[in-house]
């Protein structure tokens, strides 16, 4: 009885010290109407595969019976602007530069033989991003938040010659739409806000380039994806 007394005793005194309000970092830090910063992070690339009607139709004229994608690791970096439109809610652009990749494998049959062909594609992109900030109100030293906007990008690789050790191979269309959800964490520390934060982007277009091959045949749309975890320095 005695133990449990002194431990009810202990994780109250932890409780109260926990809501103590503690001296804030960067106290007029919000009160600013336009800082800067840079963010620095890493990327997982994403291809969502719609097939073609008549993927599974055993009479079409393709060899292709299957066809996987494989998401990589990449990252990305840019500079940060903030507008604060008020109390809660500030306005961000960030021109960002992302790089990564995506393998796309198909699976064949030749005489009766199943055959593995993976494409590796790398993507470059700039990225125009306009997000709306929405912070909770600050707690001592951190604040989270929930952000959510577009982001037009342009894909640099997309364009670029394909190696005849590479082929076959499909391309990308070099411009694309993407809406953006995520939310993420401020702490304010003694000279700068430092934030975590996790995206996730999803283009509206359909990015493939249409060759008359059967490897764009099999595909009845393709949209690109992608999952970001960035850190912010302001």
């Amino acid at each position: 009885m005695r133990s449990l007394l002194l431990i009810m005793i202990l994780l109250g005194s932890i409780t109260l010290s926990a809501q103590r309000s503690k001296p804030k970092n960067l106290p007029s830090y919000d009160s600013k109407w336009l800082h800067f910063g840079f963010t620095i992070g890493l990327n997982i690339m994403d291809f969502n595969i719609q097939k073609a009607d008549d993927f599974f139709d055993n009479t079409k004229n393709s060899n292709i019976y299957a066809i996987e994608n494989q998401p990589q690791l990449g990252f990305h970096i840019g500079p940060i602007s903030n507008l604060r439109l008020s109390e809660f809610l500030d306005l961000r652009a960030l021109i960002n530069l992302s790089f990564g990749q995506r393998d796309l494998s198909y699976w064949t049959v030749n005489n009766s033989q199943p055959t593995l062909h993976t494409m590796k594609i790398a993507s470059t992109f700039i990225e125009f991003p306009l997000i709306l900030k929405y912070k909770a109100l600050r707690v001592n030293n951190y604040s989270p938040y929930l952000i959510g906007g577009v982001n037009p990008k342009i894909d640099l690789a997309a364009r670029k010659k394909i190696k005849e050790e590479e082929m076959p191979k499909i391309r990308l269309s070099n411009f694309d739409v993407y809406y953006e959800l995520g939310f993420g964490i401020d702490f304010y520390l003694t000279y700068f806000k430092f934030s975590t934060e996790i995206k996730y982007s999803a283009g509206i277009m359909d990015v493939l380039e249409r060759d008359n091959t059967e490897y764009t045949g099999t595909i009845k749309k393709m949209n690109s994806r992608m999952i970001m975890l960035s850190f912010h320095f302001e």
